[in-house]
């Protein structure tokens, strides 16, 4: 079995190295064809300060005159060893720029997806035990309500009550544990809105299971039972729910830092489309992938390990009801 999985896991590590790679080849394509050539302009652009010979260098390093295909080659080698190239903007290292910027989407993504299970998990654990018909209907359609409600509707609210109504945090240091929790708080609302249907779908199911209602017959309390027998086998989609929305959560970390005023990938992606900075853009979308491919691989992964039931090599996503 531990053989088997080792294959299995370096197998999903090779595929996810080609869809990186992949990823970024698309990527470098649709840029090279945009009309216009953004990159000349941007050498040129007398804003820049640039030299004949700066210019010279920049057209070398790049290979701007060479055909596509020679500066993809360069291109995709200096990927690999994971060289980003030169901001055309601003003539820093695009590793350095996302590297600086990279630390506080980090935090506020990590901090917004601990905050979504929290609600997913309360509001199935109360959808499952809180008494009478009412209470448990109306948790239900919370994560209906969640999903109605626009990311920047969301910050604009708890701006407006926390920070200048009841001054629970400022706007002018939106870094503060507060203004970054409420930011994540944010970002976490809409996405805890599918993984709490997930949840509650399959609770649900489980509960009508014989092995749940012997549990509950020999006097188990309700919290024992939801963690001991109920969480359990409603993790392995919960897990593929997670690795779902991480395109979400990278997509809604743009939005929300620039309500909150936060200096991250959004201000650094913002910057890149207003400049018309091809290489650092080009960057920004392929850490997406790679953020994206390895939370897909590591759900990947983890899924055999929740449930042993599973065939190494199947495709791990069952249908899921929501």
């Amino acid at each position: 079995m531990r053989s088997h999985y080792l294959r299995y896991a370096l197998a999903r590590a090779a595929q996810a190295v080609i869809v990186i790679l992949l990823a970024y080849v698309l990527t470098f394509l649709v840029i090279s064809v945009l009309p216009g050539d953004p990159i000349s302009n941007s050498l040129h652009d007398p804003q820049n300060g640039l030299s004949d010979a700066e210019i010279s260098q920049v057209v070398a390093f790049y290979g701007l005159d060479k055909p596509v295909i020679v500066q993809l080659g360069l291109a995709l080698g200096r990927f690999v060893v994971g060289d980003l190239g030169i901001s055309l903007q601003s003539s820093l290292p695009v590793a350095q720029m996302i590297g600086d910027a990279l630390p506080s989407t980090l935090a506020l993504a990590v901090s917004a997806l601990a905050l979504s299970l929290l609600l997913a998990v309360g509001i199935a654990y109360g959808v499952q035990n809180l008494p009478g018909k009412w209470a448990p209907g109306l948790l239900r359609s919370i994560p209906s309500f969640f999903l109605s409600v626009p990311n920047f509707v969301i910050g604009l609210v708890l701006i407006e009550l926390f920070a200048f109504r009841l001054h629970v945090f400022t706007t002018i240091d939106p870094n503060s544990p507060a203004a970054t929790f409420f930011a994540a708080l944010t970002l976490a609302i809409p996405v805890s809105a599918p993984l709490a249907e997930v949840l509650i779908a399959n609770l649900d199911q489980g509960a009508r299971q014989e092995y749940v209602l012997v549990a509950r017959s020999r006097g188990l309390t309700q919290a024992k039972l939801f963690a001991k027998h109920l969480v359990k086998p409603s993790m392995l989609p919960a897990v593929a729910m997670i690795a779902l929305i991480v395109g979400e959560l990278l997509g809604g970390a743009v939005i929300t830092e620039t309500i909150f005023g936060r200096d991250g990938i959004g201000t650094v992606v913002q910057k890149a489309v207003t400049s018309q900075d091809l290489p650092l853009l080009q960057a920004v979308v392929s850490l997406a992938a790679v953020v994206f491919v390895a939370v897909n691989l590591a759900a990947d992964l983890v899924s055999p390990l929740l449930d042993p039931r599973l065939e190494l090599g199947t495709i791990r996503r069952e249908p899921v009801t929501a």
